[in-house]
């Protein structure tokens, strides 16, 4: 609809469409959130929880109409059937851009129950979408380097102790729980830095999906492994706001979790972390090989 318009107007009206948008859902999101919050009765504050999701999906909603009005996305999708709003998912992905989380979004959005994302701490003080986060009871973590664990060992665990927090909360309403495992967006010098041994992929953190496991477990009904590439690079959020993304590659699988992964404790057994972490190299291994595949396929 605004493809005649020169780029750089396309983004401004887009990322004002957006602003509107947050602004506009977020009132109702925090009035049912505070309603919420002081109505201690489990089966309205589950009920509460389908509506704030409803809320969520559609901001969703409006962000997908701006996003096909400013651009000509070609999306090729493979594997998105089969999903429900009945099930709860352990959702992944490999992580190259801000734009990753609106694709899956886009894609994701009122097919499954509503994406819940660990985001930093810091990001709750991102002005007013913050609030909104906290207010959907997303999971925020606080990471600890190794030289300050080292130096506060009672910080150890915390991590843990949030994701545990989160889940049980996630235990009377469907949840699609994300979690990039690489941590960080792609970069070329991130990849160096860690001389990782993926062609496309940043080494993957296994933690946080165990811990996951091990708070949910007979809860998820499966692991959806999602594989993004953009056949035109790596595009910034400016990019995506301007319509300049013109092609998407997503495939999505969706595998079954080892029963023998459920009801074991990733931080006190050795042996189990040990079975995990080559579980999910394995993972890594074949999400390069795909990622290889498809940028084979992108370049014919």
């Amino acid at each position: 609809m605004l493809h005649f318009l020169p780029a750089p107007l396309r983004g401004l009206i887009a990322g004002l469409l957006l602003a509107l948008n947050t602004l506009i859902c977020c009132w109702p999101l925090f009035a049912v959130a505070l309603l919420k919050l002081l109505i201690p009765i489990p089966p309205l504050q589950r009920a509460l929880r389908f509506v704030m999701h409803g809320i969520a999906e559609t901001w969703i909603s409006v962000n997908k109409r701006w996003m096909d009005m400013v651009g000509k996305t070609q999306w090729e999708v493979s594997g998105l059937q089969g999903f429900d709003k009945n099930h709860s998912y352990l959702v992944t992905s490999n992580h190259q851009s801000w734009v990753d989380i609106l694709a899956l979004q886009y894609l994701l959005n009122r097919r499954m129950p509503l994406l819940k994302f660990f985001l930093k701490q810091e990001l709750i003080w991102v002005p007013v979408i913050g609030l909104c986060w906290w207010a959907l009871e997303f999971p925020f973590m606080k990471r600890f380097s190794k030289e300050y664990l080292a130096r506060h060992p009672e910080k150890r665990g915390q991590d843990l102790a949030t994701t545990r927090k989160a889940c049980e909360r996630y235990k009377t309403n469907p949840v699609a729980v994300f979690n990039f495992l690489e941590g960080t967006r792609l970069t070329p010098a991130k990849h160096a830095q860690q001389q990782s041994p993926f062609k496309h992929l940043l080494k993957p953190k296994a933690g946080g999906i165990a811990f996951v496991l091990d708070a949910m477990g007979e809860q998820l009904h499966s692991l959806v492994n999602v594989t993004i590439y953009y056949p035109q690079g790596n595009p910034g959020f400016w990019d995506l706001l301007c319509g300049k993304v013109n092609r998407v590659v997503v495939h999505f699988e969706e595998m079954q979790i080892p029963q023998a992964f459920l009801g074991r404790n990733y931080d006190q057994d050795e042996a189990y972390r040990l079975q995990f972490q080559q579980w999910v190299n394995q993972l890594w291994l074949d999400k390069d090989a795909q990622l290889e595949r498809m940028k084979q396929h992108g370049q014919n």
